[in-house]
């Protein structure tokens, strides 16, 4: 607003105000206001002045009120055989006339020769000759097809009644819609879902369906990069996943684009992460291997642990329930695989060969193979075999976390002096506030840094973090 005023009066020209949204009527109004100076219009609102002004200019044959949408029309045929036939018959005398519902559906012929870029049905007289449904004179079919929209975007419903062949869908289809989860790529995140929805209602209205939504939930997947550019035939920067499959494995190509990013953002293509996933599930085949060179053994199920034990069941436990978060709510397989690594570094710190050890050992490596069995199958069933020897991995629950296992009976407190990091220390969690301070100010990382004269003028404890030892 204020350019297009600083131009009129650059050149000097006449400004005549008629919206005000105060008293001062001085200065131009660009937003919602009152009309003044104009005539019969005076005093009124924004809203009343558009339908006073609309209905003037279309008494005067001047104009016409007319909301605008920003749909366009839909245009549906296609000039090719693999689609939908269109059910419209062409007569001379009648013009274009829908087959009857009798007639219903148009099938298109198989014995064609596709022999060209053209559609062999516009040169087939066996399909297109026909006579009019409506003078039973001398007319032809419509030898377009229909975008292949008209079967995408009502697969989800057809799905649940695939083998009728009486109508579109039946009864089972209102068991199993709407769709509880609906992933796609971001490049048909509009068309097609708005087609998706319109045929879904227009189903809904055709008494087919009931639902009025066909989705639920919708999670719409990022693009493929290679430096910085989206991976495209005609740019010659595709990866063949054939020669990464011969290299590595279907399962680190799987484990690397989950890993990568997370579902809905792009993913960087990057040779060294697709051998860092490979480099992992080999760490995870030699752990297993290592482990049952002596024989299985059943998953800990009861039993005295040692802290360093009880510490990885708690991890492990907390995993479980962070995983199954991340797969089912939060769609953030790059976290999960993440917590699972994490885990398997706290496992290759565990040394102990005890019949203890090695139930815990064996009930973190089938977690393991579970957790991670619905991104990187082969493996996890190959491991699974050798765990649990004559059963199948697709048999087995899911985990659940013991909520048990991931209580915290001691915490580890950071210990400063003067607010400098010196040491810590690990005690029971139910420890009083005045223990706690004893004890710290009793530990040798402590002792070392209060030598001489100084004395402890306060020791602040932290909650469950710090306990900072103040000296002078």
């Amino acid at each position: 607003m204020s350019v297009i005023l600083n131009s009129l009066k650059k050149y000097s020209l006449p400004v005549k105000v008629v919206i005000k949204k105060t008293d001062d009527d001085t200065l131009p109004m660009a937003e919602h206001g009152v009309l003044f100076d104009s005539g019969a219009f005076d005093t009124l609102d924004f809203d009343g002045a558009s339908a006073a002004i609309a209905a003037a200019l279309s008494t005067k044959k001047l104009g016409k009120r007319r909301t605008q949408y920003r749909l366009r029309d839909w245009g549906v045929s296609r000039q090719r055989y693999w689609g939908c036939p269109i059910p419209i018959i062409h007569c001379p005398d009648c013009g274009e006339v829908p087959v009857p519902a009798e007639q219903l559906p148009v099938t298109l012929p198989e014995d064609v020769v596709m022999d060209g870029v053209g559609s062999p049905i516009k040169k087939d007289p066996h399909f297109y000759e026909t006579t009019c449904p409506t003078c039973g004179g001398k007319a032809t079919r419509e030898t377009d097809t229909l975008d292949t929209f008209f079967e995408s975007s009502w697969y989800f419903a057809r799905y649940a009644s695939f083998d009728c062949s009486t109508a579109m869908v039946d009864e089972r289809a209102n068991y199993w819609l709407p769709v509880d989860q609906y992933i796609g790529g971001i490049e048909h995140a509009i068309l097609h879902l708005l087609y998706a929805r319109f045929f879904n209602k227009l189903m809904r209205d055709a008494g087919l369906i009931k639902n009025d939504e066909p989705f639920t939930n919708l999670l719409t997947q990022g693009m493929v990069l290679k430096d910085g550019t989206k991976m495209s035939k005609s740019k010659g920067n595709t990866v063949d996943p054939q020669e990464l499959i011969d290299t590595y494995g279907a399962d680190t190509a799987r484990l690397f684009m989950m890993f990568a990013a997370p579902p809905e953002q792009s993913l960087e293509w990057a040779d060294s992460g697709v051998q860092g996933a490979h480099r992992f599930l080999r760490r995870l085949w030699q752990a297993v291997y290592d482990h049952v060179q002596n024989g299985t053994v059943m998953a800990y199920s009861a039993g005295e642990l040692n802290a360093e034990l009880k510490n990885l069941r708690r991890q492990l436990h907390s995993t479980i329930e962070k995983v199954a978060d991340d797969y089912g709510r939060r769609h953030s397989f790059n976290t999960a695989i993440s917590s699972v690594m994490e885990l398997m570094n706290a496992l290759a710190k565990i040394e102990g060969t005890d019949d203890i050890t090695r139930q815990v050992r064996q009930e973190v490596l089938q977690n393991v193979a579970l957790l991670l069995s619905p991104i990187v199958p082969h493996i996890c069933q190959a491991l699974w075999a050798e765990l649990c020897p004559g059963s199948h991995i697709l048999d087995a629950a899911w985990p659940v976390a013991d909520q048990n296992a991931m209580v915290q009976d001691s915490i580890e407190y950071m210990i400063q002096v003067n607010g400098k990091l010196r040491g810590s220390m690990t005690v029971a969690k139910t420890e009083s506030k005045e223990t706690l301070e004893k004890l710290a100010v009793t530990q040798p990382c402590v002792q070392k840094h209060i030598e001489g004269n100084m004395t402890i003028r306060k020791v602040i404890v932290v909650q469950n973090k710090l306990i900072n030892v103040v000296a002078g």
